[in-house]
């Protein structure tokens, strides 16, 4: 009501912002009106709420149960209620008026007004409430259940009972414990019978070992399974038999032989698809850097020898144009020598000995490949370029050289160019400059097959295909969805033959398989029978060891069991820090995105799941605990996580031992007699485990533990090492290579075609299995890695102090950079106690010098305050050659007697006059 000078007026309030006025109205009739709309609306609220009595004294009474709660207040439990009080106060109680039902009412309605405007708090609270509970009640049997007593982490992983619950399990924080304890705890607590529990493990022996723990810890059996053996199960009850399981599917020994009886059979039998595989392995399809791609020749040396360019014919090459002529060569019949000394002897060139890049052995052709492009020059006029880093006046003068070496001695030239490769047209203009000088005789696509597979290099390309073809079968792809993929990401030629080549294996494959199944199907049916409903679901608790290994097609088994029962739970627990079995088909974005995956809905928010890091290491000691975490989180899309470290160490834990060609066995030999040494756990034998990406590294170990008998000595490759541990591990084989640590096999981008997101990060996957390495160790880490050419994980602990790597003393103190390439120069003893220094890069640079004259070992380097070089080992100095900076002059004899020339000849030709003395 408002009173106005002549007249009222009443306005109404109908919710909603809206708003009816009525001006010029009776004063008197109006009040009487308010008045009586106001006792309607109150007789009319207090009605409503009458109506609803029944659902208000339910929610209050489920809401008391909250504060004391007797079990654990999960999404699943609560969202029902949840939803009841928010319709509740949406259809009444937030239109109830205080004025109109009284404080005494509202009062009463309070806490279910306050859950629905934040049903958060309230389940928080009850949540806390309830673990405070429960770590109390089961106290003695937490201390109890495992021969040590659990650790807070590890008893709030058990009570906490989330619709999705994830324990971050770090290398040595007693995971198996968690299961055993969480199984033992759902059965002693009368949460769920025996039999509403389900417990999976990726390994037979997993499973077997939790099923007998959990049954000696409280009593009852309670069955645990491997995914395989869930999924056979549900397809035996349903269809009434078990359909017949292909030998491969259990031994990947037998599955790689198929692969490769399979890709044999297709080149063998389609000529159109044979073509391509031959050509993948000419890498005709790869699309390789170029010089240009680099900033020094250091770096580029490195590319070349990371991709160890093995040709056709067996040979390794200096670059990828080179791989292609020679691979072209080889398939045509066109016989060949790489790098042979040219046939007439060249006298007092000043240069090397010349070895052209090929020779012809039935026409004695040469070729010579020159890594030089082409660009219009200031004036108009094409030039030839070289790469930033190489001096192209000596380049072309170098070109020049060699054509005039071959018209003297009356050989014949053909010449190819990098800028052809560039216009696409380098093997093309190869044949039209060969035509008048060779007859073709192509090889048979299956002659080149086998000449492949029996110098090795078909055994990665099947172990890419294998791990393809298990990824592609287990998220359901098409190779339609692959090809469409390919296009999208730009992945071209390569991807293009890749897919063909796979769509021949895989119906071979198929084929093959006939009415049996592999795991993939295996899985895949037993899903589809869990999501028609075919198949009923006992299971009220889903309990997932080794979770980071989860793949696409079990997690849809997983989910299609939880969603049967709207009360069921996953308990997983995994570290995503020792995800290592993408070739195996695990997809490591299912743990990244748990709550996504399996989480509950709760107040509208869906994803709603628990996470406990159990965080503490029973292992490791801190200087490999600390700097393993800190490695592998370098990948900014791993989960963070804490460690506590078991103990600490007084002396750093971590140590690089540096190999050659002819002194791995040496080195290794004593690594593990310094390690034999050592006391062992509790004064007993030191255990060692020596740890290699891949199965050929294995040493004689018997040779080994008979040298060494107060040792314990054990091989496993890294990945066979999982839920190991030893006093001392050794890696071996961290060198910068094809099939060295990390492996530059395992993360092809092809993989990212039947992934659902590729890991961007490099070495994602590698890091991760040196992190599992680093981690079975309880007090040290001893790294074999080539001196020459560590590898990138070798060099990134090195660099950074934080890691508290320990690298040979001599070696760091005597490793110099090339003059050359900008690589290091490496020490070498000289067997007649003259040492002297090579390039990193032997094959690729060459570049030698020789130690200090003065004192023999260390190498003189140019002084930043007087132009003479002084050496770092005795102090000597030298005289510098006027020419380069790294060379000093030393005495030769020529045809007019005495000089100075520069002791890099013939890479430097610095020379001086020698100063005649008194």
């Amino acid at each position: 009501m408002r009173k106005g000078l002549l007249s009222s007026s009443l306005s109404l309030d109908l919710g909603g912002g809206r708003n009816l006025t009525l001006p010029a109205v009776d004063a008197s009739a109006a009040r009487n009106f308010a008045d009586a709309a106001t006792t309607a609306w109150t007789d009319f609220n207090r009605a409503e709420l009458q109506k609803e009595e029944t659902v208000v004294l339910r929610i209050l009474h489920a809401l008391d149960a909250l504060k004391v709660p007797d079990a654990y207040p999960a999404a699943c439990q609560v969202a029902p209620l949840e939803r009841d009080a928010a319709d509740l106060n949406r259809r009444v109680l937030s239109k109830l008026n205080a004025e109109a039902v009284g404080d005494e009412v509202m009062s009463r309605i309070a806490p279910i007004v306050a859950f629905a405007s934040d049903p958060n708090a309230v389940r928080d609270a009850s949540i806390e409430m309830f673990v405070e509970d429960q770590l109390l009640r089961w106290k003695d049997f937490f201390d109890t259940v495992e021969t040590m007593p659990l650790t807070p982490e590890q008893r709030l992983s058990v009570v906490v009972d989330e619709d999705a619950t994830l324990v971050l399990a770090g290398a040595g924080s007693g995971k198996t414990s968690v299961i055993t304890a969480k199984a033992a705890y759902l059965v002693k607590a009368e949460i769920r019978k025996p039999s509403e529990l389900l417990l999976l493990a990726f390994a037979k022996d997993a499973a077997t070992e939790m099923s007998e723990r959990i049954e000696a810890r409280c009593g009852v059996p309670v069955a645990a399974r491997t995914f395989h053996a869930l999924a056979y199960e549900i397809i035996g009850e349903v269809e009434g038999e078990k359909p017949s399981l292909a030998p491969t599917a259990t031994d990947d020994k037998a599955f790689s032989s198929l692969m490769k009886e399979i890709l044999r059979h297709v080149v063998a039998s389609a000529s159109d698809v044979a073509q391509t595989v031959i050509g993948w392995f000419a890498g005709f399809f790869d699309d390789f850097p170029t010089e240009w791609d680099f900033k020094t020749k250091h770096e580029w040396y490195a590319q070349i020898e990371s991709r160890n360019l093995r040709t056709l014919q067996g040979e390794t090459v200096n670059s990828f144009e080179e791989l292609l002529i020679a691979n072209w060569l080889f398939r045509n019949g066109i016989a060949y020598e790489y790098e042979p000394s040219y046939e007439h002897k060249l006298q007092k060139t000043g240069r090397r000995v010349y070895t052209p890049d090929f020779r012809l052995t039935e026409s004695g052709i040469y070729i010579e490949h020159f890594g030089v492009r082409k660009k219009q020059g200031r004036d108009g006029k094409e030039e030839l370029t070289t790469a930033p880093y190489i001096d192209r006046e000596d380049y072309l003068e170098g070109m020049n050289w060699k054509r005039q070496v071959h018209a003297e001695h009356e050989t014949v030239l053909v010449e190819t160019y990098s800028w052809e490769r560039e216009e696409g047209r380098l093997l093309d203009g190869l044949a039209e400059k060969l035509e008048p000088h060779v007859t073709l005789r192509p090889i048979p696509d299956i002659e080149i097959y086998d000449r492949v597979a029996e110098v090795g290099m078909v055994d990665s390309f099947t172990s890419l295909m294998g791990t393809f073809l298990r990824h592609f079968k287990n998220g359901g792809y098409r190779v339609e969805d692959c090809s469409d993929k390919a296009q999208t990401l730009k992945m071209g030629k390569r991807a293009e033959a890749f897919l063909k080549i796979f769509g021949a294996v895989f119906r071979e494959y198929q084929s093959r398989l006939g009415d049996r199944i592999d795991f993939e199907d295996m899985v895949n049916r037993a899903t589809a029978l869990v999501e028609k409903g075919h198949y009923q679901s006992p299971f009220r608790h889903v309990l997932v060891d080794e979770f980071q290994d989860i793949s696409t097609g079990r997690a849809k088994l997983i989910q299609a069991l939880k969603r049967q029962h709207s009360d069921a739970k996953v308990f997983a627990v995994g570290d995503d820090w020792q995800s290592i079995y993408r070739f195996a088909g695990s997809d490591i974005h299912i743990m990244r995105n748990f709550g996504a995956e399996f989480g509950g809905t709760y107040a509208g928010v869906a994803g709603v799941h628990r996470t406990v890091d159990l965080g503490r290491t029973f292992r490791s000691v801190d200087r490999i605990a600390l700097a393993a975490r800190r490695f592998v989180l370098r990948n900014p899309a791993q989960i963070t996580k804490t460690v506590i470290p078991a103990g600490e160490a007084d002396e750093p834990s971590i140590r690089i031992a540096w190999t050659r060609r002819d002194t791995g066995e040496t080195v290794l030999n004593d690594a593990v007699a310094a390690l034999a040494a050592t006391e062992g756990k509790g004064g007993g034998k030191p255990s060692i485990l020596i740890l290699g990406r891949y199965r050929f590294l294995r040493p004689d170990v018997g040779r080994l533990q008979r040298q060494n008998p107060r040792a314990m000595i054990t091989f496993k490759t890294i990945h066979a090492s999982k839920g190991l541990e030893a006093d001392h591990v050794i890696i071996l084989g961290a060198d910068n290579a094809k099939m060295g640590f990390p492996s530059m096999i395992v993360d092809d981008p092809l993989l990212s075609l039947v992934s659902p997101e590729a890991e961007p990060y490099p070495n994602a996957e590698e890091r991760r299995v040196m992190y599992v390495a680093v981690t079975r160790a309880r007090r040290t880490v001893t790294i074999l890695a080539s001196e020459a050419r560590p590898s990138v994980f070798v060099e990134e602990l090195m660099k950074e102090p934080e890691f508290g790597v320990v690298v040979p003393p001599g070696a760091q103190k005597h490793t110099q950079t090339c003059p050359g390439c900008g690589g290091r120069l490496l020490h070498m003893a000289g067997k007649d106690g003259r040492d002297w220094y090579r390039c990193e890069h032997v094959k690729l640079c060459g570049s030698r010098m020789p130690a200090c004259p003065a004192c023999g070992v260390g190498l003189p380097v140019r002084s930043r305050t007087h132009g003479e070089l002084v050496c770092g080992d005795c102090g000597q100095s030298q005289p510098a050659c006027p020419s380069c900076d790294a060379g000093w002059l030393v005495e030769r004899r020529g045809r007019y007697g005495a000089f100075l020339s520069c002791v890099r000849f013939p890479d430097c030709d610095g020379k001086a006059k020698l100063q005649k003395s008194a």
